[in-house]
């Protein structure tokens, strides 16, 4: 065998082969994490949290007993969420507690913030503006990632004209708008899980890599350090890093109360990717349809949807049918009919004439 030849690890064996330290070899480290290669592995790193809290530019930080357990498992739990419904991370497993393995990029030196209600720096670079005022759209803007100047706010202008490259890929006009679009995709996508929580999502901050392959994708870490959460939207209640950039003077308590915030956050972020909280009851007029339907139950699994298959004629038995809709009249499960029938069943009409409950005709040719 050559001896130039790495052996490629199959991607279900990875975690066995980090759990080995000597498989691993430090690329980078920065206040919160640290990011190890991986040996035979080109395309993916480890990703590794630490017990450490900072603010202002690390002016400020703190050695947090459980920090890294839980930055970890509420990021994997965001990313988990995010690719489930279709967005694309650089996400690939959890590795531990504390690691998780991601595909390997090189990270766009800018970070992409938005918000929802404008609050904190927003209100001093945009004096006038109140607090609270809320935004129709999410507001994006962009941060050239810079410590030593304070992470300048950036414009498209600028960004394009820095003539950024990553993995063969130029950073120009279109991939500037699709990372903006990205941006607000992926806030309102958390923002909608949030509101399910009872909780308010303010704004976040997010990072895009290029993959070895040349794709951009979300990157670095989405955890309680990225965004401002307000349970019932009210301030006062914060749970984010808000807490800890607020507080004058860092105490025991302080900070036991601090990681009792980011637990909290752990554990609802956990429930994002719950079990399906709505249904789809699929009626087909004949058995025949069932090839037709078994696509739409996989559509409707793909976006979380439980779907549910029933044949019934509402030509032949049309009692059937309308006890199939009692059935699901009144269940707390948010429902909604589909139809699958020929023209001359007259299947959707019947049953959109005798619920209450949304009826999608599809009308079979």
């Amino acid at each position: 065998m050559n001896s130039d030849h790495q052996q490629v690890t199959p991607m279900g064996s990875l975690s066995s082969l980090t759990s080995n330290p000597a498989n691993l070899q430090m690329l980078a480290e920065g206040k919160t994490k640290v990011i190890f290669g991986i040996a035979g592995r080109e395309d993916v790193v480890l990703i590794r949290s630490k017990d450490q809290l900072t603010a202002f530019n690390a002016v400020r930080k703190n050695q947090v007993e459980g920090k890294a357990r839980i930055a970890n498992k509420t990021t994997t739990n965001v990313f988990k969420y995010l690719q489930k419904i279709g967005l694309e991370t650089h996400f690939v497993e959890e590795a531990s507690d504390t690691d998780f393995i991601a595909r390997k990029c090189q990270m766009i030196p800018i970070e992409w913030v938005a918000r929802r209600v404008a609050t904190g720096s927003f209100l001093k670079r945009n004096p006038g503006v109140p607090q609270g005022y809320r935004f129709d759209e999410p507001k994006i803007e962009m941060f050239f990632k810079d410590d030593a100047n304070d992470d300048p706010q950036y414009s498209d202008e600028q960004i394009e004209c820095a003539k950024f490259e990553f993995n063969g890929v130029k950073i120009g006009k279109s991939e500037i708008s699709l990372m903006k679009r990205m941006t607000s995709v992926i806030f309102r996508a958390l923002e909608k899980a949030w509101n399910k929580a009872d909780c308010a999502l303010i704004d976040m901050k997010v990072e895009y890599g290029v993959t070895t392959d040349g794709k951009i994708v979300l990157a670095d870490v989405i955890d309680n350090d990225s965004w401002r959460v307000w349970p019932h939207g009210d301030k006062r209640l914060q749970l984010d890093k808000q807490f800890y950039r607020d507080i004058k003077e860092v105490t025991a308590e302080a900070l036991q109360q601090l990681i009792s915030n980011y637990e909290k956050v752990m554990d609802l972020t956990a429930g994002f990717t719950s079990g399906p909280k709505c249904q789809a009851v699929i009626i087909m007029g004949s058995p025949a349809d069932l090839t037709h339907c078994e696509k739409i139950a996989g559509s409707c699994k793909a976006l979380g949807i439980t779907p549910i298959l029933h044949v019934s004629s509402a030509h032949k038995t049309t009692r059937e049918s309308l006890n199939i809709l009692a059935k699901y009249e009144d269940t707390a499960v948010p429902t909604v009919i589909i139809a699958v029938a020929g023209r001359s069943n007259g299947l959707g009409p019947v049953l959109a004439g005798n619920t209450t409950l949304p009826v999608v005709d599809d009308e079979l040719s």
